[in-house]
């Protein structure tokens, strides 16, 4: 497949449509096919060389440690977590096991874990122990927005000997030569963009002719929440599950390392197993199921790839994890293209938000065109 230059010059008009009409303050975005980047582009106030807060899109650079530990046999998904922490297991989560957190079925969604509790090691482990679940795990799917990803966090610290954000860097970034993604220290911030929340929230109106509902399930995700990660110190934190820091190249190239896996980060049977396996395809509090796998969300072929953030025209093997706020990140085996698009414009509104993520990743997902033969 070749790429379809007209089809790319679409994408990036698009991608820049919200910042000429003032909504956004600045978007990054940038395509990826065999192994490089094949587009890339920065509008607003940015360069392609700006930061920008990842949010969950940070949750598979996690997760892919994951997969290099079972590689190595220090970690075995069906293990309980309590078989590396058994602290953890008071307040009846003595069997969860370490799948379950990884597919957000570990019955603790809005476990409470935050400022200052999250800046020392210590503080977090005594808060998680103290945890109690909202449901009996395995039995339900509701995404766990940072809770889950502490606890994977905790359990990398515990197998590894050493700092989760060191271990990223280690095992993931370093390797596909990649920058440092989680726990960026104060003294290499300068390039980040601050994060500036826009658009007003739909009215019950909008939201019941959308979605059914005039209101949408409360998260921790609040704007109070997101604007601190314009904070030194929550940025050098890394939340593994929402704090990352990266570029659109990024993003779009972390996706054609899980695609080609050129430098042997992980293990074939393991990785494919991670990327292409649902393992989770239980129902979310709006009756959509989950179709994830350990640690991205695959796009399926029930006609709801749209719903689970990857676009209209993708694959169903297609897969990817965006990010809160609209920052769009995934691959597709079919197409091997990836798509990286970040944004510092935190758009409030519940409708306009993810209906920008399909129509970008729509465009994205048709950038190549079958090679013509002789």
């Amino acid at each position: 497949m070749a790429i379809d230059d007209a089809q790319v010059n679409k994408l990036l008009a698009r991608a820049r449509r919200e910042v000429d009409e003032g909504l956004l303050p600045s978007v990054q975005i940038a395509v990826g096919h065999g192994g490089e980047i094949v587009a890339e582009e920065a509008f607003g106030d940015a360069t392609t060389d700006t930061r920008y807060c990842i949010f969950s899109a940070t949750k598979p650079f996690v997760a892919s440690v994951i997969w290099t530990l079972m590689a190595d046999g220090a970690v075995d998904i069906e293990q309980k977590v309590t078989d590396h922490w058994p602290e953890f297991g008071a307040g009846g989560k003595a069997d969860i096991t370490v799948e379950q957190v990884m597919l957000h079925t570990s019955g603790f969604p809005h476990a409470p874990l935050g400022p200052p509790t999250w800046s020392e090691r210590a503080a977090r482990v005594e808060r998680m122990a103290s945890w109690r679940l909202n449901w009996e795990p395995g039995t339900r799917y509701e995404y766990h927005p940072t809770s889950a990803h502490w606890v994977l966090a905790e359990i990398i610290d515990r197998v590894t000997g050493v700092d989760f954000r060191d271990v990223v860097e280690q095992r993931i970034t370093g390797p596909a030569g990649l920058p440092r993604i989680v726990g960026i220290p104060a003294d290499h911030q300068d390039d980040i963009a601050d994060l500036v929340l826009v658009g007003e929230l739909a009215t019950p109106d909008e939201l019941e002719a959308t979605f059914g509902v005039r209101e949408l399930p409360a998260t921790e995700v609040t704007d109070d929440v997101v604007l601190r990660f314009n904070e030194p110190t929550v940025r050098e934190i890394g939340v593994p599950g929402g704090g990352g820091f990266a570029r659109a190249r990024d993003l779009a190239l972390f996706y054609q390392e899980l695609l080609h896996n050129p430098h042997g980060i992980w293990d074939a049977e393991i990785l494919a197993d991670a990327t292409g396996n649902v393992r989770n395809n239980l129902p979310d509090p709006m009756g959509v199921p989950a179709n994830r796998g350990l640690g991205v969300i695959l796009a399926g072929d029930d006609g709801k790839a749209n719903i689970r953030g990857l676009g209209r025209t993708v694959s169903p093997r297609a897969f990817g994890h965006n990010g809160a706020g609209g920052q769009l990140a995934w691959a597709d085996p079919a197409t091997g293209l990836s798509l990286g698009y970040v944004t510092n414009g935190y758009d409030r509104h519940e409708i306009r938000q993810p209906r920008r993520g399909t129509s970008i990743s729509s465009i994205a997902a048709q950038c190549v065109a079958p090679t013509a033969v002789p």
